[in-house]
Formats: structure tokens, C-alpha cells, sequence
């Protein structure tokens, strides 16, 4: 069974679970476990996500193995900053992780989540950050977010997104001034807590990784056949 599958399994029982009072706090754990999944391990066992950035090598970060991928050093960064802004700014009413510090340690200017980026973009973006910086970025996110929902109660599920926090994101540059940006903040103001939690914040994450992971292998033949050709 692929990770994919196995993912579709588990969201769909977390999804029924965090419906009901009675069986919330089973779909809280299941949750919590989901979004661990998806994020670097800072104690022990291996991830998905680790298993991706093992023996992930540097330059494999910036290929776009053809015109209608993207990079993985992209989707990395996607998925991440769609959770800070959304786990901290909508779900908490708090601050972004990302700052200037941050902006320099990993070595980029762009802020928001690179949805209206062009291919070229994409490219230039993915080789000029630093790895190390980027991996750091996910941690402090991740275990952020993992504070967040490990308060989360009942009540909160059905919680709406309050309007004045997505003007936030628009306001701090989470999003830009282009049509394939500035559509996510309506589609989050349409969602509650329990909407966030199950897109972005999980299923959203696992089909970037599946998708890095499926690039990952793509680059590794290429090089293979280029050696051995």
C-alpha cells in the first residue's frame, strides 16, 4: 500500500473522529499524529518527511525534472509557510513564525507561499536557498504548530476563520497581488478549525511530500541513466 493510501485511511477516520464530542479527543491524537508524520522527527523514530531528506542531495532540491513538476525545495517551502500562516495566524490569532531572521538564515526575500511563482522562479528560488535553513524553518513551524493543536478542544472545531486575521496574511505579504495567490484567502475565510486542520494542515502536506518523494525518485533514475548510458 502506497503512502498515499495509507494517509487517505487515516484522514478519513480523523475526519469522522473529530465530528463528535465523544470520539474527539481519539481524532485529536490521530491528528496530532498525522501532522508528526508530515514533519521532521526531533527525537526519535523516521518520518515521511525524513525519509524524503535522506541522502537528499543539495542540487536535487532545485530540478524540475520536466515542465509540469515543480522542485522539492519549492514544495518544501509551500507546505510550510501555508502552515505558519495558517496554524498561527488563523487558528491562533498569533504571529507568523517567519521573520527577517529567518528570511536571511534561509537565504530568500520571498515571503508568501510561492503559488504565482513561474517555472523560472521556482528554479532560481529553490537553488539560491539553503537547505539547512529551510529544514530549520519546518522544524520551528512544526513544533509551533504542534503547541497550537495540541490545545485545541471540541468547541474549537467549529470556530470560523476570523476575517480580520486573513487580512493579516494579505497584510504581512503571506499572499501576493496575483490571481493564483490572492484566491487562498478566500478559501480559507470559508473554512472553520476543523476545515484548516484536515486542508492545509494535513492532507495538503502528504500530497507535496508524495510529490517530492515521486521527484526524488525521477531525479535519482535520470542521474542513474545518465552515468551508466
Amino acid at each position: 500500500m502506497s503512502i498515499a493510501s495509507e494517509w487517505n485511511i487515516d484522514q478519513k477516520k480523523m475526519n469522522e473522529l473529530i465530528k463528535k464530542e465523544n470520539t474527539f479527543e481519539a481524532g485529536k491524537k490521530l491528528f496530532m499524529a498525522l501532522h508528526a508524520s508530515v514533519h521532521f522527527s526531533v527525537q526519535s523514530g523516521l518520518t515521511i518527511l525524513d525519509k524524503l531528506w535522506d541522502g537528499l542531495e543539495k542540487s536535487a532540491l532545485g530540478i524540475m525534472p520536466t515542465e509540469k513538476d515543480v522542485t522539492i525545495a519549492w514544495n518544501i517551502w509551500h507546505i510550510t509557510r501555508i502552515e505558519d500562516l495558517t496554524a498561527n495566524i488563523l487558528i491562533s490569532a498569533g504571529e507568523q513564525v517567519l521573520n527577517g531572521q529567518w528570511l536571511k538564515k534561509i537565504g530568500t526575500s520571498v515571503t508568501d507561499t510561492g503559488n504565482a511563482m513561474t517555472d523560472e522562479q521556482i528554479i532560481s528560488f529553490s537553488r539560491e536557498i539553503d537547505p539547512c535553513g529551510l529544514r530549520d524553518y519546518r522544524i520551528a513551524v512544526g513544533e509551533r504548530t504542534k503547541s497550537i493543536l495540541s490545545r485545541l478542544d471540541f468547541m474549537d472545531m467549529k470556530r470560523t476563520v476570523d476575517k480580520k486575521a486573513v487580512a493579516e496574511i494579505r497584510r504581512i505579504g503571506g499572499v501576493i497581488e496575483h490571481p493564483d495567490s490572492i484566491w487562498l484567502l478566500d478559501f480559507w475565510s470559508k473554512k472553520n478549525i476543523s476545515g484548516i486542520i484536515k486542508m492545509p494542515l494535513t492532507r495538503h502536506q502528504i500530497v507535496h511530500i508524495n510529490d517530492s518523494l515521486r521527484l526524488k525518485d525521477a531525479i535519482s533514475k535520470k542521474r542513474f541513466f545518465i552515468l551508466h548510458d
